[in-house]
């Protein structure tokens, strides 16, 4: 048996992990206040219990990509899709604040390694042409994560408890988990692909010697990490991971503190703006593959499409001045709107300027970047809401993406052609 369009397909396999690494990462924001109530916990410890996640995030983002590497696209991810299904469902068995903060940090080791794994993916099964569109839907799990999350963690948190509600999306990790093993290879080996689609991209992908597990030995993690392009991916995360971070982790805390929503009203509303995103990732993706194909060089279309969505983040400025909530709300669509369109193409240049066996772990370390600035923005965002307002953190989001762009330019240079 053949599954026609099958790089489709591992495409939105990609995907439906995204969101559910996302969904399970957004259920303590969604449940904040219950099980802030039952441990007693203040906004500056629930920030601490997000520190513990982004600082374990951040450690093995560093490492999962080298990880993803030396094991091989199918045997690495799944091993970092179990490991979080788990993390997620121990979530429900804590009895305080500590042993939250210690589900946090493992869920933190291992939910990283889905993009490096998803990335990686990309590059073994689409061509330069695609790949952004191929990161742009994998992408667009996150906000199909985040989007269904609420209502669905809502409704299950109101009818049988916040308990229940780590259970359950824990769980989704695991039956996906089956259908990885099942379905994913490589284009050469795998049993499911049709001669005809492969023929059509074997000469366009990574060739298969690029998609072994790497041995010991043969990849050195210092050298590719300390290249300047390397570090500026680094950097150009470092600035805007935090913006997302703060939309995923404090937007329900926002809403529920400054516009006096309630935990219904969340579940009701706090989807909308990752709505934006999905449609984001996907236009971004397509969008610059649209431009290749007309003749612009990878780079600059890249590049055209991270401008377009750097242009729409100062609308975050506007989220805490204006009277209404639904007004707060449509400023935070276009936030994350543009924040997608940005990201679609930011995390598509590893694939683009580095060798498969190396876009993992090159993406791992960029991916640090992001979880480091998370950390700080973080703890800042928990000191500054306690003691002022969100104001200043809105206007701080506002401005991370076009100073990440310039980055971007300085640093990292241009991959010049589709081949």
């Amino acid at each position: 048996m053949k599954i026609p369009r099958l790089r489709w397909i591992i495409a939105l396999m990609l995907c439906a992990a995204t969101m559910v690494n996302y969904a399970d990462r957004l259920t303590l924001s969604i449940v904040s206040v219950d099980l802030r109530k039952a441990f007693a916990m203040s906004e500056q410890d629930y920030s601490h219990v997000l520190t513990l996640f982004l600082i374990a995030y951040a450690i093995m983002y560093a490492g999962s990509g080298y990880i993803i590497d030396r094991l091989g696209t199918r045997r690495g991810f799944a091993v970092f899709i179990f490991t979080w299904s788990v993390s997620q469902m121990l979530h429900g068995l804590s009895i305080g604040k500590w042993s939250l903060g210690a589900c946090r940090f493992l869920l933190g080791l291992s939910e990283p390694g889905n993009w490096p794994a998803a990335a990686k993916a990309v590059s073994e099964w689409f061509p330069a042409s695609q790949r952004a569109l191929g990161v742009g839907i994998f992408n667009a799990g996150s906000s199909l994560g985040s989007a269904l999350a609420p209502p669905m963690v809502a409704w299950l948190t109101l009818q049988y408890g916040w308990r229940a509600a780590f259970m359950f999306t824990g769980t989704l990790g695991l039956i996906l988990l089956l259908f990885w093993l099942i379905l994913y290879q490589p284009p050469h080996r795998n049993r499911w692909l049709k001669p005809s689609e492969y023929d059509e991209i074997k000469d366009k992908v990574r060739p298969p010697s690029e998609t072994v597990a790497v041995k010991h030995g043969n990849l050195r993690w210092g050298a590719v990490v300390t290249t300047r392009a390397s570090i500026g991916l680094a950097l150009a995360r470092f600035l805007t991971d935090p913006v997302i971070y703060f939309i995923i982790f404090w937007l329900p805390e926002y809403l529920r503190r400054e516009r006096g929503f309630d935990l219904a009203m969340v579940g009701r509303y706090a989807w909308v703006p990752f709505l934006f995103g999905d449609a984001g990732y996907v236009l971004g993706g397509w969008l610059s593959g649209r431009l290749v194909r007309a003749g612009w060089s990878v780079g600059r279309a890249r590049r055209f499409v991270m401008l377009l969505g750097a242009c729409l983040l100062p609308s975050a400025i506007f989220a805490p001045l204006v009277p209404e909530a639904w007004m707060a709300i449509a400023a935070t669509c276009l936030v994350v709107l543009g924040h997608a369109l940005y990201v679609a193409n930011l995390q598509t240049l590893p694939t683009d300027l580095y060798k498969a066996t190396e876009v993992g772990t090159v993406t791992g370390f960029s991916g640090m970047g992001g979880a480091v600035g998370g950390i700080l923005a973080n703890l800042g965002t928990g000191y500054v809401v306690m003691h002022f307002s969100y104001a200043p953190i809105f206007l701080i989001a506002g401005l991370m993406h076009p100073l990440s762009l310039i980055i971007i330019y300085k640093m990292i240079p241009e991959a010049p052609s589709a081949a």
